[in-house]
């Protein structure tokens, strides 16, 4: 669970990722890169410099939070029918709280809180001391989406980087939906990529 900066930070390199020019894979080989994942299935795991993906075991214990110094929390199955924590949970523990009331079904549209959920994260680490957990009631398809979004949105990773980063240190399996929308995203910051990319280039 405790690994350096260096080591959270170090991507694998494949034919997906050093091609010169990158084209957002199949929804097929996308779930070919989580069948090859070498992650581990504990109750909470540092996927990036102080951000940790776990499950409701390990949102309800206070003593894991306190030991991992987490200071932000991103509830992504939150609600009465998920995991119904809520800020006032927290509220000893002086952790700032934002719940999304998602649910792990294909049909949901998760995308909606892509940026907002981002948004949140990148808060979180450029606060002194910041460290976020986010989670849902596995650990492995509504957590792992929003913190693949925040690699894509804000350290400018493929989806592929993304998939790859987080599933070394984490066994990870967003539903197909989320996956598709995740794939979405990916085209859309990939084609902003390439016009700024070609603006550079030609100059005004």
């Amino acid at each position: 669970m405790q690994r350096n900066s260096r080591m959270l930070r170090t991507r694998d390199s494949s034919p997906l990722t050093r091609s010169p020019i990158y084209e957002t894979p199949s929804l097929t080989d996308l779930q070919q890169l989580l069948w090859l994942r070498g992650g581990s299935d504990n109750h909470v795991d540092q996927v990036w410099p102080n951000i940790y993906v776990g499950d409701a075991w390990a949102a309800r214990s206070k003593a894991t939070l306190q030991s991992l110094k987490i200071t932000h929390i991103l509830n992504a199955a939150d609600g009465p029918y998920n995991i119904d924590t809520g800020a006032k949970y927290y509220a000893d523990l002086q952790i700032e709280y934002y719940g999304i009331e998602a649910f792990d079904d294909p049909a949901f549209d998760l995308s909606v809180f892509f940026y907002d959920a981002a948004n949140f994260i990148r808060k979180a680490l450029n606060s002194s001391g910041g460290k976020v957990f986010v989670h849902c009631a596995m650990g492995v398809s509504r957590s792992a989406t929003l913190v693949l979004a925040f690699l894509m949105i804000h350290e400018n990773m493929t989806l592929v980087d993304a998939l790859k980063t987080v599933s070394t240190h984490r066994n990870i399996c967003p539903n197909m939906g989320f996956l598709s929308q995740l794939r979405d995203l990916d085209i859309k910051l990939n084609e902003e990529r390439k016009k700024t990319k070609a603006s550079a280039t030609t100059g005004p």
